[in-house]
């Protein structure tokens, strides 16, 4: 994680508070360094669970696909210099009202193997 991105991220969700921002704040408070606001997962996860709903095994129909929800539990703040990996796993699949619902669960580590976040992400299929 990069602590200008962290920075940027930060400022246009409108988070200013010194951890955000400034390293020797954020390490005063016992952090390692400048850490990500809670929804900067969405930036480092994302992109697996996009790979999750691109599987061709899966075959969900992109232009009907609509965002359903999502849901976090945090755990490990995340802070500039980590490595975050992030795997995703299709955690259900089920029909009601004519409609498909695709969820899936990700799972971010970062170098420690300490959990950052897990996520719950569910994509809907309206009827054709």
């Amino acid at each position: 994680m990069g602590r200008e991105k962290i920075r940027e991220y930060a400022n246009a969700i409108g988070v200013h508070a010194d951890i955000n921002h400034d390293r020797e704040a954020a390490r005063a408070a016992g952090f390692r360094d400048v850490v990500a606001p809670p929804t900067f997962a969405v930036v480092y996860s994302a992109g697996s669970v996009a790979a999750g709903v691109l599987d061709p095994e899966l075959g969900i129909d992109l232009a009907r696909m609509l965002h359903g929800s999502q849901e976090f539990v945090w755990g490990e703040p995340v802070c500039s210099g980590d490595t975050v990996t992030t795997t995703t796993t299709v955690a259900d699949l089920y029909e009601r009202a004519g409609m498909e619902f695709y969820v899936f669960e990700s799972v971010s580590l970062n170098q420690d193997g300490q959990e950052s976040v897990r996520g719950t992400w569910t994509n809907i299929v309206r009827a054709g």
